[in-house]
């Protein structure tokens, strides 16, 4: 069973055959969670895709926000992207060094939020093209500036306000991408003053059920996505928001479900970092 939406993915094979395509740029998304107390440009110096540019999605986004990492406005991306040589005419291939968490989906997210659907993840990320003895580069490279046209598309975006209408009218179904245990409410939230839980009515689809931890992190089948989301007890019929801790998971299960036909999920952008963080949202605890 092949994905519906194919063109969401590359693979190493392909990007290592159009690394010199005129019209393809290569996009480092590296991102660690706060606690890990690495950054992202550290290692992208250390060594990156030869031509690749660094994507930072904590610079790339409404730092006016006390919320970690939020969807930037129009014009800001149009300006970062626009200085990165990333714009209209171009098959744009993001990836990232760590599996898992993924920030390469949360920027193909950000290019469709803003209109560029030209966009693609590197299945299995820089550990595959390790992996494989593939080239790395540790050099700058000069970059022309290219212009970006942002086209918001709001129906891929839910706030807090939306979230919390949802609950009376369940016209959504919310899919949180954190673990079972802090889905659960019984291990604790990497950032603190959070609290623990979920949100009414969500249902759980860890990103083990959406990539192969053991295959670096690359995506399932379709056939496997399909058989996890259904054993999760996933409705296809209803409209989908996919949450996670800071809206970057969340991204994982919305390009899953991209490639198996389910082209407008919606991310809950500031995911549980806020909903966990007010305390006039309700919870449950399971």
């Amino acid at each position: 069973m092949t994905y519906a939406n194919p063109e969401a993915l590359v693979s190493t094979e392909w990007l290592a055959d159009h690394l010199q395509a005129p019209d393809v740029r290569v996009v480092d998304a590296t991102w660690y969670l706060p606690n890990d107390e690495r950054l992202g440009i550290d290692t992208f110096n250390e060594g990156h895709i030869p031509g690749a540019v660094f994507f930072d999605i904590d610079e790339i986004a409404d730092t006016g926000s006390d919320l970690p990492h939020m969807l930037p406005s129009p014009e800001k991306f149009s300006s970062r992207v626009r200085k990165l040589g990333l714009g209209d005419g171009l098959r744009i291939v993001v990836y990232d060094a760590n599996g898992g968490f993924m920030a390469a989906c949360r920027v193909w997210w950000m290019f469709r939020a803003f209109g560029h659907d030209n966009v693609a993840v590197l299945n299995g990320g820089l550990p595959k093209w390790l992996a494989e003895e593939r080239p790395l580069s540790d050099l700058p490279i000069q970059v022309q500036e290219r212009h970006f046209t942002a086209r918001h598309n709001n129906f891929l975006v839910r706030n807090v306000n939306q979230l919390i209408a949802n609950l009376d009218t369940h016209k959504e179904q919310v899919i949180d991408v954190r673990s079972p245990g802090r889905f659960a409410g019984t291990e604790a939230e990497p950032r603190a003053g959070l609290r623990s839980g979920h949100i009414p009515d969500a249902i759980n689809v860890p990103i083990p059920l959406i990539m192969d931890p053991t295959n670096y992190f690359a995506f399932r089948s379709s056939a496997e996505i399909q058989n996890n989301l259904d054993a999760a007890g996933l409705d296809p019929k209803r409209p989908l928001v996919a949450s996670c801790g800071s809206g970057v998971t969340a991204c994982v299960v919305g390009l899953g479900l991209y490639l198996i036909g389910q082209k407008e999920v919606a991310i809950y952008d500031g995911s549980w970092t806020e909903w966990g963080g007010r305390e006039d949202t309700p919870v449950t605890i399971d």
